[in-house]
């Protein structure tokens, strides 16, 4: 019987509950949901409210480059690569104003060697940011667990 291992990076945000980064089960890594928050906590680079607390206005451009900073932690914590990535599912909040961008963005990081993808658009995300992703990458049984 194979047994999960839990991961949990020191270099990435943290969760906002209480679950791990990810859990290494087999050969494969499933990363939780993850957002652009940066890793010390805080606030999302980039976001406005107004005045009654509502996001008014975010950088989508920076949550990106936020979110895949994260990515990369998650899986390097789990002696995973970038590269080891095999589906993506992203949530958007705002598809029709984020999806080219998001292509944009995802075809610099990936270029032909992309992972699967889904994309979705969400009414809201837990907290006040745009884009969310939920990975699936290749591991190995050794990898290191932090």
């Amino acid at each position: 019987m194979t047994t999960s291992k839990r991961i949990d990076s020191v270099t990435a945000a943290p969760p906002i509950g209480a679950y791990p980064h990810a859990r290494r089960h087999g050969e494969l890594l499933f990363l939780s949901g993850i957002g652009p928050r940066p890793p010390g906590g805080g606030s999302v680079a980039g976001v406005t409210f107004d005045a009654d607390g509502n996001v008014r206005d975010y950088d989508f451009e920076a949550q990106c480059h936020a979110v895949f900073a994260n990515v990369r932690a998650v899986l390097e914590s789990a002696s995973a690569r970038w590269e080891d990535l095999l589906d993506v599912t992203v949530y958007l909040v705002d598809i029709k104003r984020d999806f080219p961008t998001f292509n944009r963005i995802w075809s610099d990081y990936f270029g032909i060697n992309a992972p699967c993808r889904t994309t979705v658009e969400v009414s809201r995300l837990p907290t006040p940011i745009a884009i969310e992703l939920k990975c699936i990458a290749a591991a190995t049984q050794d990898g290191a667990e932090q």
